[in-house]
């Protein structure tokens, strides 16, 4: 689920603090300016950043006041304020989808009480919008969520995650997407998540495929898989809420268990700390602990999405 990523990643935007809703808005749209990210992506980050006393003329207005030069950031921006002017209500649903969702945690709030509540949240934004519940930028639109899911199957298969003989766990599955984009790429795929509401939709959404699993999880661990099954692991925008949680190390150690000798692991996205610095020294830490060597290194591949990706593989027998 990726709206903490919208939450967080602008850092400009988190140190306006009680900057006015227009400032705000500006440095969204100039942040995704800067890093040419998609038209829908802004819009996400400004449904979550820009509070909702500024409607959607309102953002669309403000989008189109910001000048530049350049010709496609012009045309990238009249994009904006038309999808803003032409679909109001997607504004009002998007930010009721990410309000679903607290990422936020106590100093003194254990473990259990977070994922719990983090459990709930999915529930409750998966009613809203199952496509919205898992990438906000697909603006709940399931043709833009499966282009974007179908986008980063084909960087797995560059990156050697898939195979007819692979057997993949996907750790935070959500509504299913991956295992119904990645079933006939390979063996079998066994998706987990800790909001039931999810796992009952993802089970929907892949009926009657054979090689498809679903099981909910408890969160703190993958205690319920045997060591050295998977030929691959993949986590999509699911480490932010371990990490959240205070369970991400624990989560590398058991991801590190479960893959056979030379598996694969991808982490696309590994926190919602706004320090790409800090996920990259903590993932390094956390992969020589566990015998993993990292094979990619903090990228960002995807064009339909902002998600930073690392690619590390488990060391091989002895």
């Amino acid at each position: 689920m990726d709206h903490a990523k919208d939450l967080d990643a602008a850092g400009a935007v988190s140190a306006l603090g009680a900057q006015s809703p227009r400032m705000i808005a500006l440095s969204v749209l100039e942040q995704c300016l800067l890093h040419a990210l998609p038209a829908e992506v802004a819009l996400a980050r400004l449904a979550v950043h820009v509070s909702a006393e500024t409607d959607a003329d309102g953002l669309a207005a403000i989008a189109v006041s910001l000048r530049t030069n350049d010709i496609c950031q012009r045309a990238w921006l009249g994009q904006v304020a038309g999808m803003l002017s032409d679909q109001p209500q997607i504004l009002d649903a998007i930010r009721a989808t990410a309000a679903s969702v607290c990422h936020q945690a106590g100093s003194d709030e254990a473990p259990a009480t977070i994922i719990a509540r983090l459990a709930n949240g999915f529930d409750r934004a998966s009613a809203l919008s199952p496509a919205a519940s898992v990438q906000l930028s697909s603006l709940g639109d399931e043709e833009k969520l499966a282009a974007a899911t179908h986008e980063i199957v084909d960087w797995l298969e560059q990156n050697g995650l898939t195979g007819g003989d692979k057997d993949i766990l996907d750790i935070g599955c959500g509504i299913g997407r991956f295992e119904s984009a990645l079933h006939s790429k390979v063996g079998r795929v066994i998706g987990t998540d800790i909001s039931p509401n999810m796992i009952a939709i993802a089970r929907r959404r892949c009926v009657g495929i054979a090689n498809v699993e679903f099981h909910r999880t408890t969160g703190f661990d993958l205690a319920a898989f045997d060591d050295a099954i998977f030929d691959g692991v993949l986590a999509v925008d699911s480490f932010p809420y371990l990490v959240l949680a205070g369970v991400a190390e624990r989560h590398f150690l058991e991801v590190a268990r479960v893959l056979k000798p030379e598996g694969l692991t991808a982490i696309l996205n590994y926190s919602y700390r706004d320090s790409p610095a800090l996920d990259r020294s903590d993932i390094m830490r956390l992969a020589g602990a566990c015998g993993m060597q990292l094979v990619l290194y903090g990228e960002m591949p995807f064009s339909r999405w902002d998600g930073t990706a690392f690619v590390l593989r488990r060391a091989g027998g002895t």
